[in-house]
């Protein structure tokens, strides 16, 4: 009896009707049991979800789902590692560069690291060896033929042809002025002093990259250009810097205001230095100063 009564229950029929609010006409009507309405309803959840499945299976709504697998994330992982050890030995190369132009313009010369092991030297008594007519005549020989020999080894010509391709640059002077110090190895005077009047542009000697300006405390304002041919100009004791790292200019551009910054500096001036192949040398061989 209990089964019937619920079975009753859910088969009971009701009627839903929609009438009209001002003349009560009857506009639709419908049968309706406890039954169906359950039916209806639980069809309708089963279509949602599997909607809700099928978005979430086949589009990209599943990555904003959290904890859900992003089937890319390994590979971008990858990349990314791959990146920062790019970046990372990108940086160490820079910071050894930096390094040197900083040792460059402090006036440091490192020494040669990578010296050739000296041969050994074996011992020999010629105290009782006697030279030869023949020997004597050979050595008399080869000594004519090499005085006023014109001849030249590849190492000697390629040397020669580099600085002469140096010589060929149409170099720039960097500012207008009296020279009061001029290059000496011995002293450790890397450079040229210009003295100059207050406020004078100083101009790039020529075409390149700026590859450090900054201040240190000795030499004051600085800027560095790297050019061709491996050469680069340095000018030190400016009062301020027209141009910053990474730029690019031009002959005759200016790229600072000469001035007395730094400890070293006694007057105002502009310290010139010109480095080839690593090595300072003196700018008065290939610039013409007024």
């Amino acid at each position: 009896m209990k089964n019937k009564k619920w079975y009753r229950k859910i088969t009971n029929r009701f009627r839903l009707v929609i009438l009209d609010d001002q003349t009560f006409e009857e506009r639709f009507s419908m049968r309706l049991t406890t039954l169906n309405i359950f039916i209806f309803l639980l069809s309708i959840s089963i279509v949602m979800m599997s909607i809700t499945f099928f978005f979430i299976a086949n589009t990209s709504i599943r990555e904003f789902i959290p904890g859900y697998p992003n089937v890319d994330q390994r590979k971008q992982i990858y990349e990314l590692n791959l990146m920062a050890d790019s970046l990372l030995y990108d940086i160490q190369q820079k910071d050894k560069y930096i390094l040197n132009i900083k040792n460059i313009l402090e006036g440091n010369i490192p020494d040669d690291v990578s010296e050739e092991p000296s041969a050994i030297e074996v011992q020999i008594d010629t105290s009782g060896m006697k030279k030869s007519m023949e020997d004597s005549l050979l050595r008399a020989e080869f000594e004519y033929q090499n005085l006023y020999s014109l001849y030249f080894t590849e190492q000697d010509l390629q040397k020669n042809k580099s600085e002469s391709s140096v010589r060929s640059l149409n170099f720039f002077p960097p500012i207008s002025g009296i020279i009061t110090a001029k290059f000496n190895l011995t002293e450790k005077h890397y450079g040229v002093d210009i003295v100059t009047t207050h406020n004078e542009a100083t101009k790039a000697t020529l075409d390149g990259t700026v590859v450090y300006a900054g201040w240190t405390l000795e030499t004051g304002y600085t800027i560095a250009i790297q050019h061709q041919q491996n050469l680069i100009s340095i000018y030190k004791h400016n009062s301020v810097l027209l141009k910053k790292e990474g730029d690019y200019v031009h002959t005759g551009d200016p790229i600072a205001i000469a001035g007395n910054s730094g400890n070293l500096s006694t007057g105002p001036h502009v310290h010139f230095e010109l480095w080839y192949n690593g090595t300072p040398v003196d700018p008065e061989e290939y610039i013409i100063f007024n």
